[in-house]
Parts: C-alpha cells; sequence; structure tokens
C-alpha cells in the first residue's frame, strides 16, 4: 500500500527502544527525526532486567533534552527480540495498544525491525544510521563499561549511571581516612567535605553563620555533581548537607529553609549510606568539640536516619575492616541489581 504523503507539520514520528541508557546514537536519531516531523512520540519500554535505573529515570533524560518530544511509558513492553512472526505480532500488537489509534506517517529506528513496524503502522520506513558508522556506539557497550563509554553520553545520562555512596558520622569517626581508601581501592573519585574547608576559611572564633551553612551545603553539592562525571561506577562522599543541617541546629538552634530543603535532597540522593562507627580513638584537634560531643553527634545522627528512614549500614573496626564491609555491601547490591 502506498503511503501518503503528509506536509511536514502534518506528519506524525514515531521512535521506540528501551534506551538503556540513551546515548549519542539515539540522540542522533530523535534529532534527525525532529527535522523531518511536527510531532514526535518516543515509546521507553521497561527493562528491569537489562538496567537498573527506572524506567522513569530514562523518561526524563529525554524529556529534559528533548522538551518538544511526546514521551510514551511502555512499561510492560515484550522483552523478546527476534524475526520471527510470532514475536514481530507481540511487539506490533502491544505498539498498537499503546498509540490506541493514534496515526503515526514515520516510524524512525536504526534496527531491523524497521520494516515490519512500518508496514504494520502503515508509515514511512525512516532507518537511521542503520550501520553505526555515523555514531558508533551501542547500549550494549555503554552497559558493559560505562566509564570507558562516557564520552558518548551526555552527562545528564552518564551522572545517573554512577552511584553516590556517603559516608556519615560524627566527628573523627574516620570518614575521610575511608572514603579516600575505597576511593583508591575503587580507582575512582572520592568527595572530601567541604565544610571543613569552608570552616577553615572563613570561622570566626570557631563559628559560622547560618547563611555559611548553606553556602557550605550548596557548595559541597556542586563539588559532587563535578566529580560524578569523572568517576568509574561510584562516587564516595565524606559527609553530606544532613551533617551541614545539624551543625546549624547545634550552633543556631535552626537552619534556614535553603538548607532544610538540601538537607531534604539530601536524604533523597545517594544510592548507598554508611554510617561510620565511634568505635575508633577520639582525634582531639582545635577544630573539634570533644569525645562527649562525638558522642552525643553520634547518637543524633543515628536518630535523624532512623526518622527519615534512611537504610544505612554501621561500619566498625579499623580502616581495612570497614573497607571489607564496604566492598561486601556493594558487591551484594551489584548482584541484586
Amino acid at each position: 500500500m502506498r503511503k501518503p504523503e503528509f506536509d511536514a507539520e502534518r506528519r506524525v514520528g514515531l521512535t521506540l527502544g528501551k534506551f538503556a541508557p540513551l546515548h549519542k546514537g539515539h540522540q542522533y536519531l530523535i534529532e534527525q527525526a525532529l527535522e523531518q516531523v511536527g510531532h514526535l512520540l518516543v515509546m521507553i519500554y521497561g527493562c528491569p532486567d537489562v538496567i537498573d535505573v527506572p524506567l522513569e529515570r530514562r523518561a526524563s533524560w529525554i524529556k529534559t533534552l528533548y522538551p518538544q518530544v511526546e514521551v510514551i511509558l511502555a512499561p510492560d513492553g515484550p522483552q523478546e527480540v527476534g524475526d520471527t512472526p510470532e514475536i514481530c505480532r507481540k511487539q506490533e500488537d502491544y505498539i498498537g495498544q499503546c498509540l490506541a489509534g493514534r496515526r503515526v506517517t514515520h516510524f524512525f529506528c536504526s534496527e531491523f525491525y524497521g520494516d515490519h513496524v512500518s508496514r504494520y503502522l502503515n508509515a514511512q520506513d525512516c532507518r537511521v544510521d542503520e550501520a553505526r558508522k555515523i555514531v558508533p556506539i551501542s547500549a550494549t557497550q555503554v552497559r558493559n563499561n560505562p566509564f570507558a563509554a562516557r564520552d558518548w553520553l551526555h552527562p545528564l545520562v552518564y551522572r545517573d549511571l554512577v552511584k553516590k555512596v556517603v559516608f556519615l558520622g560524627a566527628p573523627s569517626t574516620g570518614k575521610t581516612t575511608l572514603a579516600q581508601a575505597v576511593a583508591a581501592r575503587f580507582n575512582t573519585q572520592w568527595m572530601p567535605e567541604y565544610g571543613r574547608e569552608y570552616w577553615e576559611e572563613n570561622q570566626i572564633e570557631r563559628r559560622l553563620t547560618p547563611k555559611q551553612l548553606v553556602e557550605i551545603a550548596e557548595g559541597h553539592l556542586q563539588r559532587e555533581e563535578n566529580l560524578l562525571l569523572d568517576s568509574d561506577s561510584y562516587l564516595f562522599v565524606d559527609t553530606n548537607a544532613l551533617t551541614t543541617r545539624h551543625f546549624a541546629h547545634y550552633y543556631h538552634g535552626f537552619a534556614l529553609p535553603e538548607l532544610e530543603r538540601l538537607a531534604d535532597a539530601a536524604a533523597q540522593r545517594y544510592d548507598r549510606v554508611f554510617l561510620c562507627a565511634d568505635d575508633i580513638p577520639y582525634e582531639d584537634t582545635w577544630d573539634r568539640s570533644g569525645e562527649v560531643n562525638r558522642g552525643d553527634f553520634q547518637r543524633e545522627i543515628i536518630a535523624e536516619l532512623e526518622r527519615r528512614k534512611i537504610d544505612f549500614v554501621l561500619l566498625e573496626g579499623d580502616v581495612e575492616a570497614r573497607i571489607r564491609q564496604v566492598t561486601e555491601v556493594l558487591k551484594e547490591d551489584k548482584k541484586s541489581a
């Protein structure tokens, strides 16, 4: 059957896939499609067995980078891949169900299924870089080694492929030593406690203002974001805005709304939270408030984590023992992902 001709503004395009993860080859396809149609539908399949980035997060990449496209979530799409009549029919039926009678004039892809899907839709078969010569990358290559393939990923995407691991605990519980040691063991980046650096440069009579504590949380977060792009699989972080919020309440009895918001966001930000126990000797330096204060601080951190229902793993023992605990937990996380 001859495909009807449409003016560019009346053309409706469709592309689909797992986008697990979205890479520059996908982006090239989407951008080519946008040049040819007035409206583009992007159907995203659920694939929890392929990648542990949720469907909604993968959709957000496309919505953010291409706000003009219409994203269709397909959480229960067929996972079978092949050119058998049974698989083709299952895919076609599912696409038809998702479109719910909507007309598509152009189907864009870089795969063999462009033939049967476009025929099913009575749409023009638009293949884009099928030989992967213009953008020589695949999602499988990215998943196998995201760090090596990071130049083929938008920073928005790559940051979500790095697991953020934070170490919390009262002063002198070994957070800095551990974060640095674990990062070296995993050959990746670690984020030092920005608050310590800021405090040393700006404190007056061992105090900072409420506004300065907001600046610490903001600066720490920005440095974290920058380090994510050079991290391999993990970024290990020494403290976060929850700690800064605690200092605000300790010294001033309150935290500014901006700091409260940053603390709330920190409660959801990290893939793993480790609490360093206070079972190591207290290092009494001029910038700390004493061993008794360390115990009080530690109990308050635990109470805060429990109040916010934040799962955490308590790390005890010397540095090597703690490294072993972290390694085992992350290994189990990877197995269950």
